[in-house]
């Protein structure tokens, strides 16, 4: 922006006419041809009286020059050497920082309509509280006996063709839908570390067809109900997934995401699973434990790991740093809602869903 053609001090008109101006270097009267002034100078310079100062009378100190036997050893043997790779824990065992979250996906994106919809939904349908399920109910999460809800927004096939395996294949008009177990896999009643002493993972795996296209429209995750079926899994609140069209991690995150793994590809086998352990708020960091850790002062650890081929590819912390104000909160993710297994789909992909253990091609 401009506030004038001339700043402060610049305008020249101020000079005109003998004019004083504060902001102008000093004219040299004589050598601009000017003349007359008020001032008279002194014609002679006389030095002053007495003789020159002499450089003698600054003599050093009295004695000898300090010499270098004066600094003698401090008595006693030399100290030891300082183990200071012991006293300084290796930052490389540390978890490397969080990424940022992106503001979009760089593959697939929903309409901003969809995303204040699904917000709205949730916040008439509030987060319910955990469930005591029968001995049968638990039994049947034991073996993998787990059925699944067919969302209305989904279009397509979706079978079991044996105990413990769904499979679907949905068509290429098929819209945003998030397939969900009919029980937890994560019971707080039966399994929570924090009643049980023990530790407790929840997990599963999804089969992508070898004849599936390049790109894998499905996502996979944990959600603590209820939760919006006509939404991919990770968008709201109490819901985690890993995107397989763009490899990022969703966490209650209705934007972008952030990046975790590379796309899914056909013919893979890919699992996520939870971790949940009881933690010792007083025991310092382990820095040499590799898996990733929290500053969080939360009863339960909780780590989502994904797998692809049965080997685990990577994995977060539940609590990790991240940023405070894109970041939204983990409510629901942490161990005291009970959490079902959450598998969305959109346009065309073709997969199976496995709940039997005997199946997997990880074991956790």
């Amino acid at each position: 922006m401009c506030f004038g053609s001339n700043l402060k001090g610049e305008d020249p008109s101020s000079r005109l006419n003998g004019d004083y101006e504060p902001n102008s270097r000093p004219v040299d009267q004589k050598s601009s041809g000017q003349l007359g002034t008020s001032v008279k100078m002194p014609n002679e310079y006389a030095p002053p009286p007495g003789p020159p100062p002499s450089h003698t009378e600054y003599a050093p100190p009295s004695g000898p020059p300090a010499g270098h036997d004066d600094y003698a050893a401090p008595p006693g043997p030399p100290p030891s050497h300082h183990d200071w790779q012991t006293a300084v824990p290796d930052t490389s065992l540390l978890p490397p920082p969080p990424s940022m979250g992106n503001q979009q996906s760089r593959t697939n994106n929903a309409t901003e309509q969809e995303a204040e919809q699904g917000e709205a939904w949730c916040q008439q349908n509030p987060l319910t509280q955990p469930i005591t399920f029968p001995e049968a109910a638990l039994e049947a999460i034991s073996q993998g006996n787990i059925g699944v809800t067919k969302p209305r927004t989904y279009q397509g096939t979706l079978e079991r063709p044996r105990p413990g395996v769904w499979a679907g294949k949905t068509k290429t008009t098929s819209p945003d839908s998030c397939i969900m177990s009919t029980v937890p896999l994560y019971s707080v009643m039966a399994q929570s570390p924090l009643r049980t002493g023990r530790g407790k993972t929840a997990y599963y795996e999804v089969r992508i067809a070898k004849r599936n296209r390049s790109e894998v429209s499905l996502a996979m995750g944990f959600a603590a109900p209820p939760y919006p079926t006509f939404r991919l899994p990770g968008w709201h609140r109490g819901c985690l997934a890993v995107h397989g069209d763009d490899g990022s991690k969703y966490i209650n995150d209705r934007w972008g995401g952030k990046d975790f793994t590379s796309p899914f590809k056909p013919g893979e086998t890919l699992g996520i699973g939870m971790r949940f352990t009881k933690r010792d708020l007083s025991a310092p960091p382990a820095y040499d434990d590799v898996r990733p850790q929290t500053q969080a002062q939360t009863p339960l650890d909780v780590e989502i790991f994904l797998t692809r081929d049965g080997s685990v590819a990577g994995s977060w912390n539940l609590h990790e740093e991240g940023d405070a104000v894109e970041d939204l909160p983990v409510d629901g993710l942490e161990g005291y809602n009970d959490l079902y297994a959450v598998v969305g789909t959109f346009e065309g992909v073709e997969f199976e869903i496995v709940f039997n253990e005997g199946e997997w091609m990880y074991h956790p």
